[in-house]
């Protein structure tokens, strides 16, 4: 069948987007699914980080590739020998299927599933295959999703079904902003009732974070980024504290107001400095989590001695740590109850030609969580 995509031929093009406009809306044509691959109506596609670091070439992909990965849709078509879904359901699409089957995958670790993520840097779906080709030449997927087109083939392992109930528009933000940002939080952090938090980066990965963080019952809960308009948003969403990291003594700051450093400091914004801030301000025998994607180049450097002498505790987290089956659900319903307000992130919705200025709004860091919305 025909649909349109957002086609990314050549990385690292001069901004501003909307000028060069890196993304071409061109027609695709997509195969059949095949086994144990779903037909995908999109429905809406957030713009992200992830996705801009691609462009940009911090993140570099095989060319050329249909970007997109933060989505929600509708099943529109079965390949043989899916059981688990059938035409009319709603599901979040998942960058990180889980094979099921491999080391991480049996340890209940699915975001690290090594088949997913050999099958992403060929840039093709889990099961092998790449169904989308332009002028009779195969295109790369993204990370097994290529969001930004009118429909998608995917893998089922790329889908969790959820509620008809929920807001496919809302739904969207759960498969990445929210599966990141709250996962680190809950998930990889471990944050605790009357514990103390900070957020580094407050984009859409960083607020949905720090909705987590008040929604765990945080003391205090600082949110750190240089935009000021960022860090008043965060205060209306319930942190407690807000601090510019670059204004004068803004370490010592933070480290008197909680009283020698927080208890879990969560870095989203995908920058070495930002993170060599949150673990400057974890107190000792605190956690420093970073979830941010920085340029493979950069480099974070510490003081050895001071992983044991602080008993400081130093992890990665790739999506949230999460299990999509069990928290895309758990994440929804958070939503719906008012527990995490995520609509309240969406500052832009956009059509597909809209693309290019939408990239350069969120590289210039005028936008929160900007929602692609398809007819």
């Amino acid at each position: 069948m025909k649909t349109r995509i957002a086609l990314l031929r050549e990385m690292g093009k001069a901004r501003p987007y909307s000028d060069s406009k890196p993304l071409e809306i061109v027609e695709a044509e997509l195969d059949d699914p095949g086994p144990g691959e779903l037909l995908i109506k999109m429905s809406a596609a957030g713009l992200c980080h992830s996705d801009l670091s691609v462009i940009n070439g911090d993140r570099p992909r095989d060319m050329p590739v249909a970007l997109g990965h933060e989505a929600a849709g509708v099943v529109e078509a079965v390949g043989p020998y899916v059981t688990r879904f059938a035409p009319g359901d709603h599901v979040v699409l998942v960058f990180a299927p889980s094979c099921g089957h491999c080391v991480p995958c049996a340890e209940g670790r699915p975001a690290l599933c090594e088949p997913a993520a050999v099958a992403a840097g060929k840039g093709s779906l889990i099961t092998g295959s790449k169904r989308i080709s332009v002028a009779g030449e195969h295109v790369n997927h993204h990370i097994g999703v290529s969001a930004f087109s009118d429909y998608a083939v995917v893998s089922e392992a790329s889908c969790v079904k959820i509620d008809k109930s929920i807001p496919l528009d809302q739904a969207a933000l759960l498969g990445c902003a929210v599966l990141t940002g709250v996962g680190a939080v809950l998930n990889s952090g471990g944050l605790k009732t009357g514990q103390s938090c900070a957020i580094i980066g407050l984009g859409g990965v960083g607020l949905a974070g720090l909705l987590g963080a008040v929604a765990a019952g945080a003391r205090t809960v600082v949110a750190v980024d240089l935009a000021k308009d960022k860090r008043d948003l965060a205060l209306k969403l319930g942190a407690t504290h807000a601090i510019d990291p670059t204004e004068e003594g803004a370490v010592q700051k933070l480290r008197d107001l909680t009283g020698g450093g927080v208890d879990l400091a969560v870095e989203l914004a995908g920058a070495a400095p930002a993170l060599q801030f949150a673990y400057a301000i974890t107190r000792r025998g605190g956690t420093t989590v970073t979830a941010g994607l920085p340029n493979p180049q950069a480099e974070f450097k510490i003081p050895a001695v001071s992983l044991t002498a602080n008993e400081h505790a130093l992890k990665g987290s790739y999506m949230g740590s999460c299990v999509p089956v069990r928290d895309i659900p758990r994440f929804a319903q958070m939503m719906v109850q008012g527990q995490l307000p995520i609509p309240d992130l969406m500052t832009h919705r956009l059509k597909l030609e809209d693309i290019n200025e939408g990239f350069e709004r969120l590289a210039a860091g005028e936008a929160i969580r900007q929602v692609i919305v398809f007819d």
